[in-house]
């Protein structure tokens, strides 16, 4: 089992410099988000090639440290057509050149869809949910011709907001270029009535989805007395996540998890813990 984290969890830097950084920290791998994390090279749409993916590539790679997968956080519900254009364009860019920079995944989440709750009132989950299955179909007949994966990320207040709704989309959108990142985290932390519901939530997830996860995040969750929530380090929060990690190794054994909500300082200690609880050395 590989473990990860953000790029940029070092900072936006030179290409060399954030390789070396990467490769001290022990980590076996990067979700590379290129405008966030490398900073002497213009990666904007239309720069991309062979050579530049190979170089990058190579950069880590000599540290030790692969691309276990692109971060291309685009909008695809954007209700500006020509953002929204742009967007895909920028997403299937990514998708030609991922085997270039060493990877066969690239990544994005869905966007909220009260982004269109001005242009169409109460029907905007429903219009949303259409553009995405849009977007989605698009990018699927580009990422079938390369041979790349698309992970999808479901997040509670996002279109794509649940297991079912995976589901739902894989059905509309039978191409299986289409997998899923499973950050359980991101499914109950919306509220604590869905974290109240963590273990049905999860639970959920691996039955539908276990066959299509491809990459899994890794946080933790604090949750004040008042009620309120928020990202932390694994291990320190509330949510039971090394069980989750063992119970990821068990379903999809080798499976690359990014480790977020981090900084440079504590990459260390949440690999540690990370590594432990994959052998069972936490308790849980």
């Amino acid at each position: 089992m590989g473990f990860g984290t953000l790029a940029h969890t070092f900072g936006c830097k030179p290409l060399a410099e954030l390789a070396e950084e990467a490769g001290r920290s022990g980590i076996d791998f990067v979700q590379l988000a290129l405008a966030k994390a490398i900073a002497d090279i213009d990666t904007a749409t239309g720069n991309l090639s062979p050579g530049l993916a190979n170089h990058i590539g190579e950069q880590f790679d000599k540290n030790g440290v692969r691309i276990g997968v692109l971060g291309c956080y685009i909008n695809p519900i954007e209700p500006d057509t020509a953002l929204r254009r742009a967007d895909i364009a920028r997403f299937k860019e990514h998708i030609r050149f991922a085997r270039d920079f060493g990877t066969s995944i690239v990544a994005t989440e869905t966007g909220r869809p009260d982004i269109w709750r001005h242009q169409a009132g109460d029907r905007y989950p429903e219009v949303a949910w259409s553009v995405l299955r849009d977007t989605v179909s698009e990018l699927a007949e580009e990422a079938e011709r390369w041979g790349v994966t698309i992970g999808l990320e479901p997040v509670a207040v996002h279109t794509l907001a649940s297991p079912e709704l995976m589901v739902r989309l894989l059905e509309e959108v039978p191409s299986s270029t289409l997998g899923v990142v499973l950050d359980p985290c991101n499914l109950f932390s919306a509220s604590m009535e869905l974290f109240e519901q963590c273990a049905s939530i999860v639970d959920s997830a691996f039955e539908l989805l276990g066959d299509r996860i491809v990459l899994a995040h890794l946080k933790d969750l604090d949750v004040s007395p008042e009620g309120s929530i928020s990202e932390t380090i694994i291990g320190q929060g509330a949510y039971d996540i090394a069980s989750f990690i063992q119970r990821m190794h068990a379903r999809k054994p080798f499976i690359d998890m990014s480790i977020e909500a981090l900084k440079p300082e504590t990459v260390a200690e949440a690999l540690a813990y990370a590594r432990a609880a994959a052998i069972g050395a936490v308790t849980v």
